[in-house]
Parts: C-alpha cells; structure tokens; sequence
C-alpha cells in the first residue's frame, strides 16, 4: 500500500509467455498489494507462465474478446478485489515498471485521479524504437484531440496508464468497443467526467516480441479516434447523446 491506498497492477495479455516473467519480476512489491493477469485466449503458454510465477489472480478468456474486451476484464476484477488504485501495464515490457512508484504517488497523494506514462514526453519514443510513421500518425491525432476535447495531452496512445478507484467507478467503460480505440473512448469518458489526468516521461521499448499493431489497423485505430474525438465534441456542444457517457 501506499497512503493507505490499495495498489492492484492489471496486465492485460496476449502471446505474453516470453516477456511475462520479465515484465514481472521489476514489479516494486514493496508498494504493489496484488497483480490480476487478464488473457485473451492466447494459444501460447502465458497462463502457465502466470501460474509460476505466483499470480493468483488469473483470468483466461475462453474466446479472443480484443484488446478493449481484455481491459474490461483487468478493471473489473481489480475492483472486485478490492483496488484503490489501478495500473494496467502491457506484460510485453515495452513500458518499464520502475516507474510504478512515481505513477502510484501521484494519485495515491490525491495530486491527480488519473496518470498517463507518455512516451512522447522527451525523446522516449523514436529513441526506444517507435517507427517514424507510427510517431508521426501519433502526433497527429494527438493535435487532432487535444483540439477537439479542449485538452493538452502530449500522447493519448500510451498503453501504460494509472486510475483510482472512484475513476473506474463513474465512467461506463463497458460501453466501450472491444477493439484498440476502447484506450480513447476511455479518456474522453474520464474528460466528459471532470476528472484531470496528469502525464510523466516514460521510456518504451520496440524489439520483436513487444506487441505492434500493423499499418492496416493502425489506419482503423485511427478512423476510430477521429470518430471519438467528434463524438466527443458534439456531446459537449449537445448536438446528440452518445451512450459513451451515459453513467453507471
């Protein structure tokens, strides 16, 4: 714990049985209470792995329920156990879990509800690798929403990001799509909810075995942002109403 705030990490895991272990053991156990692994459906070994490594809190998806389904997973069951605060970390150690002391501190301090690890914050990203497309299609959908939520985010793509518990409690995010945009859908509903978000520097590593989403669906993460980004704005102007933000 830390200021009496339940730590919970949630890893969210697909084909992790060769980076589990490592993204694991630099877990900070001194302040982290409890770890849910969430897989989804993977035909290798991440389960087993998992179970070796003393996780007790393992959930595996009978059919592949997407990157969006598998979070709602890993939120779900952190507040059932109990969590005051929630980090999901992506078990492929592309993002370092030494920086879970510095995330936990700022909500556990009640500084802000919610933390993004950015990995455009500095020079984090093209140094740890990031493809120069994938760098530029993330600053521009970046301008894109921070023009169309009003906000100054310097990244909303990080997978690496931190929330207490009254945050997962307000927004509906079981509303949200199954697939990659399920990170931005939740954001905007954290926006729409008045809640802040502060963002720190975090380094990143692309190497083989770090997931990736290729060019075709990184186009349709795309379009799907652009969709949020919109809907957002005409929720707030009152021109519909999505369910996005319908409350809990």
């Amino acid at each position: 714990m830390l200021n009496g705030k339940k730590i919970v990490i949630v890893l969210p895991a697909y084909n992790a049985a060769l980076t589990l272990e490592r993204t694991y053991k630099e877990i900070p156990f001194d302040i982290v209470d409890d770890v849910v692994l969430v897989d989804d459906n993977s035909p290798d070994n991440t389960v087993e792995v998992g179970r070796s490594l003393g996780i007790k809190h393992i959930v595996k998806h009978e059919v592949n329920k997407g990157y969006g389904g598998n979070q709602k997973s890993c939120y779900k069951k952190a507040l059932e156990i109990g969590a005051d605060i929630v980090i999901m970390l992506h078990p492929d150690y592309q993002y370092t879990p030494k920086l879970i002391h510095a995330i936990s501190s700022i909500i556990a301090m009640e500084v802000y509800p919610v933390v993004l690890a950015s990995r455009i914050l500095g020079q984090g990203a093209l140094r740890g690798g990031m493809p120069m497309y994938k760098y530029v299609f993330n600053r521009c959908l970046t301008l894109f929403e921070n023009i169309l939520l009003a906000e100054k985010l310097s990244e909303y793509h990080t997978g690496y990001r931190a929330f207490n518990k009254e945050v997962l409690e307000s927004i509906n995010f079981t509303h949200n799509s199954d697939d990659f945009v399920f990170d931005n859908e939740m954001i905007s509903q954290i926006f729409m909810n008045g809640f802040e978000i502060a963002e720190v520097t975090c380094p990143t590593k692309y190497f083989e075995e770090a997931s990736s989403i290729n060019f075709s669906r990184s186009m349709t993460y795309g379009m799907g942002v652009l969709r949020v980004s919109l809907t957002h704005r005409f929720h707030k102007w009152g021109l519909i109403k999505s369910k996005l933000y319908a409350k809990k």
